[in-house]
């Protein structure tokens, strides 16, 4: 991972906030030494939340929410939410000034992701930049501010924040390769923990976030691959 003393890139971004949960102090120290791998000692707001009493997946929702109104009243155009499970890998600098680079040439996008997982991708004019049909994971990810005003004035109607996000899904953006993963530590949330499990048993979130970029990214060459090889395997046995 390439590191570099001046974070001063990390700048760019107005406000940058950490989700954690108080029942989790664990999480909120392993994030911070994260956070130093990458240049953002010291820049991160922890916002740290109770568990819900009654509904995890509102309690995420609202704490997201909670987020991005700070973001606002603190006058930032764009505002950075991480959750406390982030893992960074592949962190490149140069990278992340690209990245900068492109928003700043292009003030419509609306929220740009350092990891998640898509259901498609195309290439754009900057090699490090995809535009994404954002499925879903919401653990690092930047809201240009126009488009956060728009999320904010939406209360909880029963919808799990990444649905809601992805229920935009328009100058949606992605940092290519991304950085950001979700660790393999237990979920929080009680109503995926079968889906939880069953991501462990693949091989955990950072693999599967790995696999989904690569095949989308490369979606059409294989596709082209294995239509080649039916081809070839009818012509075998014709």
């Amino acid at each position: 991972m390439e590191t570099r003393t001046d974070s001063g890139y990390w700048d760019y971004f107005g406000k940058i906030f950490c989700i954690s949960l108080a029942q989790r102090p664990d999480r909120q120290e392993n994030a911070k030494i994260q956070f130093e791998k990458v240049g953002l000692a010291g820049k991160v707001e922890f916002l740290i939340v109770n568990r819900h009493p009654r509904n995890c997946e509102e309690g995420i929702y609202e704490s997201h929410l909670t987020c991005i109104q700070k973001g606002i009243q603190a006058g930032a155009d764009h505002i950075a939410i991480f959750e406390d499970d982030v893992l960074f890998d592949r962190f490149s600098p140069a990278r992340l000034k690209n990245c900068i680079d492109f928003l700043s040439r292009h003030s419509d996008w609306n929220a740009l992701f350092f990891g998640c997982l898509v259901s498609g991708s195309r290439r754009t004019g900057n090699k490090h930049i995809l535009k994404v049909k954002y499925r879903c994971l919401s653990h690092a990810y930047v809201l240009n501010r126009r488009f956060a005003e728009v999320l904010v004035k939406r209360p909880w109607q029963g919808m799990a924040y990444d649905d809601f996000l992805g229920s935009f899904n328009e100058e949606f953006y992605a940092i290519y390769p991304s950085f950001a993963f979700q660790s393999n530590s237990p979920s929080d949330n009680s109503k995926y923990l079968r889906l939880d499990k069953f991501r462990r048993f693949c091989g955990g979130l950072q693999l599967i976030q790995k696999g989904d970029e690569l095949f989308f990214h490369h979606m059409a060459g294989i596709i082209a691959f294995h239509i080649m090889l039916v081809l070839f395997g009818l012509l075998w046995v014709m």
